[in-house]
């Protein structure tokens, strides 16, 4: 595996991902305008696996969910031992790994630490497995403090518990819960430690459904997104803003709809499926206007197409787009309409392996993991392009 030691600089970058937005509507796979060309920088913690274990699929070795305006990115990444620790890798490379107080490390149990958002401080968000396979919150602060904490209400089974799956600025977490019932729920955690539960309208009440928080997905102003799970089992998206109104998203013409990332202004973006399952992204302006859009080259079969996961204030639109030998590729998507698509230059090539972005921070850098020809996963961080970066 590679390891290098630099990432994006941001300032330089934020300038590159303003000129691929003012570009004609068209497909490019690279940027060579002013000598800038994008890159991408693979990574893995020190101690990571290198061999796949059924133990731990689909989430053997690193996987990158998130990053900051700063280019820090977080995550997980498994050991030898098949045990989960967070990660923090700093924007000059260095990777610090963590473990959230009461992890269970036990080996092959993969249990453990999951990082799944970070702030601009520094404040990182996740949830770790206890010995007895239940899910707790986490807060981190820089100077390597831990709160940790259950949402009322939180079963104490198998499989159960508190999951924070974002942070914003304020300090406010927001995530969801799963209940004795296997039902779940959405929570806010204010900075004071404050919790409030809350359900999506239409949200069913039997096990494996409920209303889930999508991971990073709570703005500065403490809107969040997510989707929920009805009486049918079928999949809607929802935005809740902060006096406590919920909305439900339905894609027109979609049989299912997931919401993945909100910006500032409230722009939404997602994906949907259509009656074959066949995946479309989609922007949501804040007026509720929704576009959908397809990355050149996806599937057209079932589980194949355009996935889009998060967005930035710019709204550039990153994810992945699953072609039609399902295999994963990644792309973003400026407001223009323009594609970049991208691939890991390490990622597998048979069905179920290849590019997968999880982040894009304001820059319009995005971060993810790949997944290898092993079925391994690394992580890499994708900058948009900068002549000094090299």
């Amino acid at each position: 595996m590679k390891y290098k030691t630099r990432g994006c600089i941001t300032a330089i970058a934020l300038s590159a991902a303003l000129v691929i937005s003012q570009l004609p509507a068209q497909e490019h796979s690279d940027d060579h305008r002013f000598g800038q060309k994008p890159k991408l920088i693979e990574f893995d913690p020190p101690g990571t696996n290198t061999v796949s274990s059924p133990a731990c699929v689909p989430s053997c070795g690193t996987q990158a969910f998130a990053n900051n305006n700063l280019g820090a990115i977080v995550g997980s990444y498994t050991d030898a031992s098949i045990v989960p620790h967070g990660f923090l890798r700093n924007p000059d490379g260095h990777i610090l790994s963590f473990d959230a107080p009461g992890a269970g490390l036990g080996a092959n149990l993969n249990q453990g630490t999951v990082a799944l958002s970070i702030n601009d401080l520094g404040v990182i968000a996740g949830q770790f497995e206890d010995p007895n396979d239940i899910f707790h919150g986490f807060v981190r602060y820089p100077d390597g403090f831990f709160t940790t904490f259950d949402a009322p209400g939180a079963g104490t089974g198998a499989n159960q518990g508190t999951i924070a799956e974002a942070v914003n600025l304020a300090g406010t977490v927001a995530g969801y819960y799963v209940d004795e019932g296997n039902v779940s729920h959405g929570f806010i955690r204010q900075r004071d430690g404050a919790i409030l539960s809350f359900d999506a309208p239409g949200a069913a009440t039997g096990p494996n459904q409920g209303t889930v928080v999508a991971t990073n997905a709570l703005n500065p102003e403490g809107a969040i997104v997510g989707w929920y799970i009805d009486a049918d089992y079928a999949d809607h998206g929802f935005v809740r803003v902060p006096d406590g109104t919920i909305t439900t998203i339905d894609v027109p013409g979609t049989v299912l709809t997931i919401v993945g990332g909100i910006t500032p202004a409230g722009a939404i973006t997602g994906y949907s499926a259509d009656a074959s399952s066949v995946l479309y992204g989609f922007l949501r302006a804040p007026d509720g206007t929704i576009t959908t859009f397809d990355v050149p080259g996806g599937g057209t079969g079932p589980i194949q197409g355009t996935a889009a996961f998060k967005l930035n204030p710019a709204r550039m639109i990153t994810g992945p787009y699953v072609d039609a030998s399902n295999v994963l590729h990644g792309y973003v998507r400026p407001p223009d309409g323009a594609f970049t698509k991208f691939d890991a230059p390490d990622a597998g090539t048979s069905p179920g392996q290849g590019t997968r972005p999880e982040g894009i921070n304001q820059a319009g850098a995005v971060t993810g993991y790949y997944i290898d020809g092993g079925n391994l996963n690394h992580g890499f961080v994708w900058c948009p392009g900068n002549a000094n970066d090299k």
